[in-house]
């Protein structure tokens, strides 16, 4: 199979955007997100024949950089160390819609929810997979993903309502 036949790295170039927005929601830090979407293409290029053709590349890839980051939250935690300091994080993301205000503000709120609130919440709402999908990204049963992300859902409403923004 030459480079252009192979699916998995035909269809990572157009996941990038998305697998990196996911990757920001899981860190909080621009560096942080872009090491971490290069581990993911990294371990999915080198272990691209475990991928299933007909299946979807997308929830795939978002459990690959699920994983990946869990290994990372796991090695901090045993070296005591992060990647970037907290101030580095200050202004992630560019505004897309609405005020700059307004944004961080939600992407403050989504920050404070517990990682898998925030997992499930990042990969059905802002990516838009299925419930299925969503679940086999993150290796849970569909319940339990309709549990964080209805706990996530909740959470949010009530961060931004206290803050003053209106949830949408």
């Amino acid at each position: 199979m030459t480079p252009t036949e192979d699916p998995v790295r035909d269809g990572l170039v157009e996941l990038l955007p998305r697998l990196r927005r996911f990757a920001r929601t899981l860190t909080g830090h621009l560096a942080d997100a872009d090491d971490l979407v290069q581990i993911a293409v990294e371990r999915a290029l080198t272990r691209s024949a475990q991928w299933q053709a007909g299946t979807r590349l997308d929830g795939w890839m978002f459990g690959i950089v699920r994983n990946a980051w869990i290994d990372e939250v796991r090695s901090r935690q045993r070296r005591g160390r992060i990647f970037a300091p907290a101030e580095a994080g200050e202004h992630v993301g560019a505004p897309g819609a609405g005020t700059e205000a307004d944004t961080l503000s939600v992407e403050a709120a989504l920050r404070s929810l517990p990682e898998e609130q925030r997992s499930a919440v990042s990969l059905v709402l802002i990516e838009g997979l299925s419930y299925k999908e969503a679940a086999e990204a993150m290796q849970v049963p569909i319940g339990t993903l309709t549990s964080r992300l209805a706990r996530g859902r909740d959470a949010l409403q009530a961060i931004l309502s206290e803050s003053g923004e209106r949830p949408s």
